[in-house]
């Protein structure tokens, strides 16, 4: 397998938070370049080091850097677009610049070729047993006649390559009724919500923290047919929004959120607000090693496991409200 790497430049005081970000999107490796570092390295050796390389010494007044590879393939297409949606959202929130400037190279994508360049990494792709993913620049010859649901998610988290998003389309399909009312929790490039509606759902609300999401999701519906008296964009952070959460409602039949831990932790009472009675709650974007503490939480919110699917290190877990 070939893989990219990837170096974003930091602050010390950034690299924790940092890394433990970049866990939640299943990144598990990290080479750390820091300074501050290296030089209390130097100031505290002990006489065992006689002889320190001249590349090493480089790291005397380097600019701090988190270094992490992902694969050259599909996943690693939608991990990247997950870390720039994540890098963005922390930079727009630094108020005290505790992260540095926050920005990326690579040594295999050049920055203004990457728009055009993952795209070789996005084919039709077959999920559960009625829906086609296909991007708006392939064509498929439907032999078996599936629900296609064409998507372009530009620089939007969501193609159904990654398994987050197919543990959750699949989940969603064997859960969905005729006429349920779904609400998309961080719908990135609209692919739940706009498949939801594809499979039957009345009407679907998307909602994530960022512009471009929202613009991107509404553009996916239209390419759909999906009317937008049915399909309702909302962009702002739920979490802190009063207002926001109160334009999106309640009654809810299902509530997907392919997320992170941390943030499906934050939502754990917002999903009983949002949701009817004895409603099904999908979410996902867990990382192995987290999923019995995510799963706790929303547990301790008034909700019951019916479901856990799990695939290359990621979980999915359906609930029910009681």
């Amino acid at each position: 397998m070939n893989w990219t790497e990837i170096e974003i430049y930091t602050a010390t005081e950034g690299v924790d938070i940092l890394c433990a970000s970049l866990m939640d999107l299943g990144i598990k490796g990290f080479s750390i370049k820091d300074s501050n570092d290296f030089n209390e390295f130097l100031q505290n050796k002990d006489g065992k080091w006689d002889y320190i390389d001249d590349d090493l010494m480089g790291l005397k007044n380097c600019e701090t850097s988190v270094t992490v590879y992902i694969p050259d393939n599909s996943q690693g297409a939608e991990t990247l677009i997950a870390i720039k949606a994540l890098l963005k959202n922390m930079k727009e929130n630094d108020i005290n610049n505790t992260f540095g400037r926050l920005e990326i190279e690579s040594l295999q994508v050049k920055e203004e070729d990457w728009a055009n360049n993952w795209k070789q990494y996005f084919k039709p792709l077959k999920i559960g047993k009625k829906l086609l993913i296909k991007p708006s620049w392939e064509s498929y010859d439907n032999e078996d006649d599936r629900i296609t649901l064409e998507i372009d998610p530009a620089s939007s988290f969501g193609t159904g390559q990654h398994n987050t998003t197919k543990l959750c389309l699949e989940l969603m399909e064997k859960s969905l009724n005729p006429n349920d009312k779904v609400l998309d929790l961080g719908c990135g490039s609209g692919i739940l919500s706009i498949g939801a509606m594809l499979l039957g759902a009345d009407s679907a609300t998307a909602v994530d923290i960022e512009e471009n999401a929202v613009s991107i999701a509404r553009e996916n519906a239209e390419k759909n047919n999906i009317s937008n008296e049915k399909y309702k964009v909302y962009c702002g952070d739920v979490i802190s929004n009063k207002e926001l959460t109160e334009n999106i409602g309640s009654g809810y039949d299902l509530i997907t959120a392919n997320i992170v831990a941390d943030v499906l932790i934050a939502m754990k009472n917002l999903f009983k607000t949002f949701i009817r009675k004895n409603g099904i709650l999908i979410i996902s974007g867990i990382i192995i090693e987290r999923k019995d503490e995510v799963v706790s939480e929303i547990l301790s919110a008034g909700f019951e496991i019916i479901e856990i699917a799990e695939s290359e290190g990621w979980a999915a877990v359906k609930f029910k409200e009681i």
